[in-house]
């Protein structure tokens, strides 16, 4: 008998504990969260990259007309003895004049910069998951590469939602999976254009530690800079990063409980600002 009742508690404990799971309010494992809140269209915010501004100038003895600097590591940042990378999404292009590519005002990202191409094989069940936890939502570029065309292909942009999208629109959806990980979600030809077999995919992103890369103020340059055909350009003197604006503005990703907070009502206002409620959960 003491046996029987004991099974039946922990049967009840458990069927209890996963009840609790089917609902917003009371779920505590976060991919439930998340799960749940997706059903209502909301997406968890990400963590967010600390941010800096730099300025430089890149002598060099290059006949080049064009400098640019690639998408990618740029520098190194110092903060208490602890070293942090700074990477930029997209390329920057300058021209060179009298051997000397000045960029100014980089916005720099820390965080690791990274690429992660998919092939659509046209399967149901075809995912495009990006493997990395940690990653910065906003520095998420995606390029579709159809069969007629030529390098990366056209670049996407990211839709919060499928108001005034249409067939032909060339646009994709994230979702946060297991893991802090996200999934690129692309049209089915009604919402958004459907992607063909063959299509190539090229994500690039960067993980970021989030709050921990804040406050580096100076800055060492390690980054990679070519000419207009591709070609390596190389610095004819050392390379002295001024600081405009040190790292600051990175956070976390958005917490169970905030989770659970913002999520029915962003699902009640729906993107449309009428009550002081309304104003707080769009803010």
């Amino acid at each position: 008998i003491d046996t029987l009742a004991y099974n039946t508690y922990i049967t009840a404990f458990n069927s209890n504990m996963v009840v609790n799971e089917s609902f917003l309010d009371s779920a505590t494992v976060r991919e439930n969260v998340v799960s749940l809140a997706r059903n209502i269209g909301y997406v968890p915010r990400s963590r967010s990259a600390s941010k800096a501004n730099i300025s430089f100038t890149y002598k060099t003895t290059s006949t080049a007309s064009t400098a640019t600097l690639s998408a990618g590591l740029v520098c190194v940042g110092t903060v208490e003895n602890t070293n942090y990378l700074f990477s930029i999404p997209n390329d920057v292009t300058t021209t060179i004049v009298n051997g000397v590519a000045t960029f100014d005002n980089i916005d720099v990202y820390q965080g690791t910069f990274l690429r992660k191409q998919f092939v659509v094989d046209g399967s149901l069940d075809q995912r495009f998951l990006l493997d990395n936890s940690f990653i910065d939502s906003s520095t998420i570029v995606v390029k579709v590469k159809g069969l007629s065309e030529t390098g990366l292909g056209r670049e996407y942009s990211l839709a919060s939602n499928i108001l005034n999208i249409d067939s032909t629109s060339e646009t994709y959806l994230i979702q946060e999976v297991k893991d802090e990980r996200y999934e690129l979600l692309f049209g089915d030809g009604y919402f958004g254009k459907k992607l063909e077999n063959g299509t190539i995919i090229t994500a690039t992103y960067i993980i970021t530690d989030g709050k921990d890369g804040n406050g580096p103020s100076n800055f060492a340059y390690s980054g990679r800079i070519v000419d207009d055909l591709g070609n390596a350009i190389v610095p004819s003197s050392n390379v002295t990063i001024t600081t405009n604006q040190s790292a600051r503005n990175g956070g976390d990703i958005e917490s169970i409980d905030s989770i659970k907070y913002f999520a029915p009502r962003i699902y009640a206002s729906q993107y449309r600002a009428v009550t002081a409620r309304d104003y707080e959960a769009i803010i």
